[in-house]
């Protein structure tokens, strides 16, 4: 009895596993979630750097949370620190009609990306999330505390204001050529 060091061992080494276990999945939830809190962080700030002290922040506030987040952790946590930084507020902007214009077929994503910044920002970042992401309207009405209402006006809204900047880059580059 004294002599068995084999249970002893075992004892010892699960104790010694279970962080190193609990660390793993933590970083596997970091790898999984990281790169669309960035991607949603840079094209809502349009700052690689703000979008990286935002990927810290939301991480360091979803494993604050619970020792493994999961995507509504992590989202929640990501919506908290946009909204610090970013006012999220509605803005009764017009909405472009876009019956006369031709935005073409093929669009460059830099052009994309650059008509995104026209966006205001909550409609950027219900666009980012339903159309990028793929997060069906409920999610993204349950993250932002709105009506699916309010969020299918604000995609269709964002829809119309980007083909409305992308004709009008379009028409620009026509005349410029």
């Amino acid at each position: 009895m004294l002599f068995d060091l084999d249970k002893r061992f075992a004892r010892v080494s699960a104790r010694q596993e279970s962080p190193r276990r609990l660390e793993d999945r933590q970083r596997d939830v970091y790898d999984s979630h990281r790169h669309r809190v960035f991607s949603v962080s840079f094209y809502m700030t349009g700052s690689e750097m703000e979008a990286e002290d935002i990927l810290h922040d939301t991480f360091v506030s979803a494993f604050h949370t619970a020792d493994e987040p999961d995507q509504t952790i992590v989202d929640g946590a990501l919506i908290e620190q946009l909204a610090e930084r970013v006012s999220l507020a509605d803005e009764d902007l017009p909405i472009p009609c876009t019956d006369d214009l031709d935005c073409g077929r093929n669009i460059r994503r830099t052009d994309l990306e650059e008509a995104l910044r026209c966006l205001p920002a909550l409609e950027r970042l219900v666009f980012l999330l339903m159309d990028v992401e793929g997060y069906p309207s409920s999610r993204v009405s349950e993250l932002l505390n709105k009506t699916n209402s309010e969020i299918f006006r604000t995609a269709i809204a964002a829809r119309l204001r980007l083909r409305a900047e992308l004709a009008l880059m379009r028409q620009d580059g026509e005349q410029a050529a």
